[in-house]
Parts: structure tokens; sequence; C-alpha cells
């Protein structure tokens, strides 16, 4: 199933999209697509015979909202330099153990919203990655198949950067990671028996139409599976948190000088194969 929320911000409604592309209401089965939702293996069998049934309202699209797909999300963890082509473009060794910093549920808006650049920024970057969303409580897993089973479904998030932040002024990567709207999430949450296999998926990033990132979930350097069994011997994953899983080789910190960061009016558009695509467009905070 294709899950998203539709509306204005802090007001949206449940939805799905059919196979036919036909946005359908779903207010009157779930209150919400959240983690209590895809920890209901009852409600969702619900929504899945629904839908095959031809029995949920059709919504209009035109003009309609799409919000983030994900609603109270508990924690947004966050892994960095997990493939191979991207390490190798900014000089760093592949990491022994997964890289792990935290993104607040703040950040996150929708696939289409505006990003603000921050105030004071010159190095505010672009990051299309795989995000990960837990549909079962997950505690010292022994092993990476363990992880994939945890797994909800899947979802297409801009883990946008401000590089200097992070890099240059001292501390951890937060202060370059947690800047409002700096987690485009969405368009839908694809539930994970669409997704058999989460390593053989595309990702794309276009800046103002130029194509700069192109690369392939086959390069992580941690897979999806061991990814969420490493961080449940850290911390207790429940229903509705996030793994944003890395990004592929193509960010403006990997290019040669004058870096191409981004600057108010630029549009990123971004995708991952079978999640769907984002488009934003920037402007100053």
């Amino acid at each position: 199933m294709k899950l998203l929320r539709v509306g204005t911000a802090g007001a949206e409604r449940p939805a799905l999209l059919d196979a036919d592309g036909t946005l359908r209401d779903l207010s009157a089965l779930v209150d919400d697509i959240d983690g209590p939702l895809l920890a209901d293996a009852a409600a969702l069998g619900r929504v899945r015979e629904a839908a095959a049934a031809g029995a949920l309202p059709a919504l209009d699209a035109a003009g309609l909202r799409i919000g983030p797909p994900l609603g109270r999300i508990g924690k947004i963890v966050c892994i960095g330099l997990n493939f191979h082509d991207h390490a190798r473009e900014t000089g760093a060794a592949p990491p022994a153990e997964p890289v792990v910093f935290l993104k607040a549920p703040d950040t996150v808006i929708g696939p289409d919203d505006t990003v603000l650049v921050p105030r004071g920024s010159t190095s505010t970057d672009w990051e299309v990655e795989l995000a990960v969303v837990i549909g079962r409580t997950a505690r010292y897993l022994e092993s990476a198949e363990e992880g994939l089973a945890h797994v909800a479904g899947y979802a297409v998030a801009h883990d946008v950067s401000e590089r200097e932040f992070q890099m240059e002024r001292g501390g951890t990567w937060d202060k370059g990671k947690n800047c409002e709207t700096f987690n485009p999430l969405g368009p839908w949450l694809v539930t994970a028996d669409e997704v058999p296999d989460p390593q053989r998926l595309s990702l794309r990033l276009w800046v103002n139409g130029e194509l700069k990132q192109d690369g392939t979930t086959a390069e992580q350097i941690f897979p999806v599976g061991e990814v969420v069994r490493y961080l449940s011997r850290f911390m207790t994953l429940y229903p509705g948190d996030v793994i944003n899983t890395g990004t592929p080789a193509g960010v403006a910190m990997g290019r040669p000088e004058p870096k191409p960061y981004l600057r108010a009016g630029d549009v990123v558009e971004l995708e991952v194969e079978g999640l769907g695509r984002q488009r934003q467009v920037f402007a100053d905070a």
C-alpha cells in the first residue's frame, strides 16, 4: 500500500493512493498514519480489505497539499557515510561501524513544502535518502533478517544539511542537521511488502533541473536490515520511528571549489525508485 497524509500543515488526514493512482480517503477507518496504526496488523488489514473492495471514497487531489506520510514521529535516527561512493567523494574511509546521529521530528515537512536556508548559512547541501519506518518494537535484535522483519515501510527523505554548522562549528553534527524544514519526507509511506529488496533501489536528485545524485542502495555499506539490528543494540526502536539510511555520491560538499551550495530560489527535485518524488523551492529563513 501507498499511505499518505493530505491537507494543511498540522491538520492532515490519512489517505491511500490506489493502484489506479486515485487518492482515497482513510479518515473513516483510521485516525492517522502513525506508529500505533503501523503496529496494528488488524487495522492495516481492514485498510487493505477496504481498498481491495473499492469501498474507500475518492479525494479530489487538485490543489491538495501532501504532508509528511507519517504523523507523531517518535525519533529520526540518521546514518552518516553509509554509501561507498559518498565516502570516496568526501575522502573519508568507510566506517567500521555505522555513524549515528539524530534529527528532531520537528524538522519534518511535506515533500513539496518550502525549505528554508538558515540565516548566516553559506553551505546548505542536499542529500537524497531512503527512509525506513519501524513497525514493531525493536530491542537487541540478533540478525539483519530480524531487522527487516521490524520494518513497516519505506519513504523518500531529503536529509538537508548545513555543512559549516555540521563540520566547522565544533561539537556534534546536530547543529548542521536540525535547522527548521531540514527533513522533507514522503510523498508516500510504501509498505514493506511492496519493496521486496531495499538494496536494489535507485536514488536521484536534481538541482535546478541538473542531475546531481544518481545512485543505488546497492552501494550502502550497512544495508537496511543490518542498520536496524545495529541500532536496536543501542536504543529501542518503536513503531513510527524513522531511520534515514544515508546518501549516495553527488552532494555539494564532495564537489570542487567553488562548491555549489544551495541558495534561496533554487529548486531541488528528488526520488527513490518506487517511493515517489519530491520538489522543494528554497527560500531564506
